[in-house]
């Protein structure tokens, strides 16, 4: 039996485009999905940290339940991520650890050249 009540979804995820890529690598080629592309991907001028923004996109959903950057389609989507602005302050961020918000927050940074490396994201306090 299927509880209706808990909304669950199952998200099947396919990894067909993706590539290994050097260090200093600058890739041109658009993919991905409007709520968790990179604004330097939609800009097709990026490198391998628009993958901690999109783990940041996901781990500011994981724990709030909701998109960072959201809208009526696609196209407002992609918009919100080219500006880049979010918002932690609705009651359910009240209850969540400073250190992850503090993660969050860089790995969203809209410039990749400020935004934290996946090295250096897993060494955070927050793990």
């Amino acid at each position: 039996m299927i509880d209706k009540e808990l909304n669950n979804t199952l998200k099947i995820i396919d990894f067909g485009t993706s590539i290994q890529i050097k260090e200093n690598e600058v890739l041109t080629n658009m993919h991905g999905t409007s709520y968790y592309i990179a604004p330097e991907v939609l800009a097709k001028k990026y490198n391998k940290k628009c993958d901690v923004w999109s783990i940041g996109v996901i781990m500011f959903i994981l724990l709030s339940g909701k998109p960072p950057f959201d809208g009526k389609d696609d196209n407002e989507i992609t918009n919100n991520v080219k500006i880049g602005t979010y918002s932690m302050t609705s009651k359910v961020w009240q209850d969540i650890s400073k250190d992850a918000k503090e993660l969050i927050t860089m790995m969203l940074t809209k410039d990749p050249n400020h935004r934290i490396s996946a090295r250096e994201a897993i060494s955070h306090p927050w793990f």
